[in-house]
């Protein structure tokens, strides 16, 4: 899963797709060459936000963020037509209008969700990013959300310290047993950087460590702002698992 950031302030500057200063065309032209860039490089889904959630950002309105986010799923449609897009948003109105006008879609909401989330993407039938912000056994709790396609996110970023996170890394093989998909979002996060004393531009192969770690502990879904690196990583864990 590719992140495309239609963001000015995401936390990874190489994942933003937009600056004060663009031009709607120069913006146009720069989201269709990242999905492109992408899926050249082995996306299997392009991962679109347009509202920043890193720790401090003061989230653009609600049609801020939806005037970003209409204009690059509109260019994506017509430049991988074919290629699963999956929508970052906490936001169910957000989810609602993306659903209606583009169709299909995974929702990834990385705040853990709502009631009126869970009854949109069960009224539309669509596979539903559920971040558990570090509480593994949510799936067993909510018996309730089985009949939603759910894949299944820890929350690396979301959990509260850094601490919290390697410690629900080392766990998270726990949620193999609920049979859903796992995706696991560690790139270029401070759970990588802040232990080395680098930075997210510099992080790149630590990022590799800890997603290969991933894989290991069961991750189906690795979402990443580096996608070639990614399939080099992927490619490695399953040739060392190819007996």
């Amino acid at each position: 899963m590719a992140i495309g950031n239609v963001t000015p302030d995401s936390f990874y500057a190489g994942s933003r797709l937009l600056s004060g200063s663009a031009s709607s065309d120069s913006f146009r032209r720069m989201v269709a060459q990242w999905a492109q860039q992408a899926v050249e490089d082995g996306a299997d889904i392009l991962d679109i936000g347009a509202c920043s959630t890193r720790p401090g950002s003061t989230p653009v309105s609600e049609e801020g963020e939806w005037e970003r986010l209409a204009q690059a799923l509109e260019v994506i449609r017509q430049t991988c037509p074919h290629v699963p897009l999956s929508v970052d948003t906490f936001r169910p109105e957000i989810a609602r209008r993306a659903l209606e006008q583009f169709g299909p879609l995974i929702i990834n909401d990385i705040s853990g969700g709502c009631e009126v989330m869970y009854a949109l993407v069960r009224a539309h039938r669509v596979p539903y990013v559920w971040t558990l912000c570090g509480d593994l056994s949510l799936p067993a709790q909510r018996t309730d959300l089985a009949d939603i396609d759910l894949i299944l996110d820890p929350g690396f970023g979301f959990i509260g310290s850094t601490e919290a996170d390697y410690a629900c890394m080392r766990q998270m093989s726990s949620l193999r047993s609920y049979g859903r998909p796992v995706l696991a979002g560690v790139s270029r996060k401070s759970m990588v950087y802040r232990p080395l004393g680098i930075t997210p531009e510099t992080s790149l192969a630590p990022t590799q460590v800890l997603q290969f770690y991933a894989l290991e502990q069961g991750a189906t879904i690795l979402r990443v702002h580096d996608v070639a690196a990614a399939g080099q990583t992927i490619r490695l864990f399953e040739t060392l698992k190819n007996e």
